[in-house]
């Protein structure tokens, strides 16, 4: 220890403030565990303050703006003016709110909190910097640790995040303003949602992918769906396009060159462009040679089924913990860490983790897709509702997309689905709920949904994989 540093101990550390992190902090601490939970930025981790929470903000914003301007099939007729520096200011006030309740609900369940960056000395100590001059260190004794620093945006050589013109999802969810012209690198999920959005504000959007086709991680007829969608909106796509570089142009704009496999090469011109291709963990400020752990080729931390990694006393929850980086995931480890370490029984079951993409329309999918069952070694029935035959669907004017519902033939046992449509982000819980406690087919197609509704979609595609179905083709 420094002279002049301050020295305290804890039964439980908690690196990062993300919803694995602080969600870890507080179960640990409503078990009796006295935790301290370490962040450096802000409580709520990316998840609140740069991605989750203002993308979906920013989002609604632009689907009622739009749907406001497209509604003329309905008899409405409208021409909203948008006023983004508005929609950025309501948006940081959802964002404040939400994180000012995190930091109040560590707070009122007993968690120390400490700002500043942790790094460990030993397997039981971590020193703290304070952020800003003179504010010095602080070294915490620990029994166990968490580790939840989550993951940053994957930088492209060539594209610094620090030069004005690139963007990354951070800094797009920062504009108070929509540039004229945008460039999206990467067709994932993140490339695809801010496309939709820039769009639907707005901008012309230009999409470049390495791969052939957006949303290389879903199914192609539920991708086709948003793409299609995407491309009525204007947003133009190039595929087998690689990001190569860009350079300002006379006019004060930029060009943004890409290159083939082949060695073709393209240039569009922009105002800005924003690459989201990936997010990587963060792990370089942890100082993990000091506790001998090294990540994996990926940067990923390797965990067991309780979340802890090849040192016993010490957990890894969330992005820092591999795929899928999502917050609802990374909650589910934080407790599961927190329990383990307060010394109860608890263990990680990943089968029936839904995923959501808040595209247009949305995407939401949980548990195994028929390819994927097969490949398991069951054999899958799958049922089928497209949206167009949905009372409600037609009644929204989003009758695009269906509802696919993947069980075992021999036993009736859901184990999967995938579901593109609006809403679909809300509907996939049904499954996922399926899954968790083992339902059959008959058991969904048993339960009577309410009329007029999209989860009637659901009911009909339990019904189609059973042969059943009323509104609907049969399989």
């Amino acid at each position: 220890m420094v002279m002049g540093d301050i020295a305290t101990g804890t039964d439980l550390l908690v690196i990062g403030g993300g919803p694995g992190g602080y969600v870890a902090a507080i179960r640990a601490a409503q078990e009796g565990v006295d935790t301290t939970l370490v962040e450096r930025e802000a409580y709520g981790g990316t998840c609140l303050n740069h991605g989750c929470i203002p993308s979906k903000a920013f989002i609604t914003a632009a689907d009622v703006a739009h749907d406001a301007a497209t509604a003329a099939e309905m008899g409405v007729h409208a021409d909203p003016a948008v006023d983004v520096a508005a929609m950025a200011e309501w948006k940081d006030g959802v964002v404040e709110e939400l994180t000012g309740g995190v930091e109040s609900l560590c707070e009122a369940n007993g968690v120390n909190l400490i700002e500043g960056t942790a790094a460990f000395e030993d397997e039981h100590t971590a020193r703290i910097a304070h952020g800003g001059e003179g504010q010095g260190m602080e070294t915490v004794e620990f029994e166990r640790a968490v580790i939840a620093t989550g993951s940053r945006p994957v930088e492209l050589p060539g594209f610094d995040f620090a030069d004005d013109p690139v963007w990354s999802s951070r800094e797009a969810l920062a504009a108070d303003a929509v540039p004229d012209d945008l460039v999206v690198v990467g067709a994932g999920y993140i490339g695809m949602e801010l496309s939709t959005t820039f769009a639907k504000l707005g901008a012309d959007v230009t999409v470049v992918e390495m791969l052939e086709d957006a949303l290389p991680t879903y199914e192609r007829d539920v991708a086709r769906v948003v793409t299609e969608r995407a491309e009525e909106l204007g947003i133009e796509f190039h595929f087998g396009e690689g990001a190569a570089g860009w350079e300002e142009t006379a006019d004060g704009r930029i060009a943004v060159e890409t290159e083939t496999e082949s060695g073709d090469r393209a240039t569009y011109e922009a105002d800005r462009v924003l690459v989201a291709v990936g997010r990587e963990p963060v792990t370089d400020t942890l100082e993990l040679e000091a506790v001998d752990l090294d990540p994996d080729e990926d940067g990923f931390l390797q965990t067991d089924d309780r979340a802890r990694t090849d040192l016993e006393h010490v957990f890894a929850v969330g992005d820092v913990a591999g795929e899928p980086m999502l917050a609802h995931k990374a909650s589910e480890e934080g407790i599961v860490a927190a329990e383990v370490a307060a010394g109860n029984p608890a263990a990680l079951d990943y089968q029936a983790v839904p995923a959501a993409v808040f595209t247009d329309p949305e995407i939401g999918t949980v548990g195994m897709t028929e390819a994927e069952a097969e490949e398991a070694g069951f054999s899958p029935v799958v049922g089928r509702m497209p949206l167009r035959a949905s009372g409600r669907a037609l009644t929204m004017a989003e009758s695009d997309g269906f509802v696919r519902v993947v069980a075992d033939e021999g036993t009736g046992f859901v184990l999967g689905g995938q579901i593109v449509g609006p809403e679909a982000s809300e509907l996939v819980a049904e499954l996922a709920l399926a899954i968790e406690m083992g339902a059959r087919l008959g058991d969904v197609a048993g339960t009577i949904h309410a009329h007029p509704t999209l989860s009637e979609a659901v009911h009909e595609a339990a019904e189609n994989a059973m042969g059943k179905a009323i509104h609907t083709g049969n399989r």
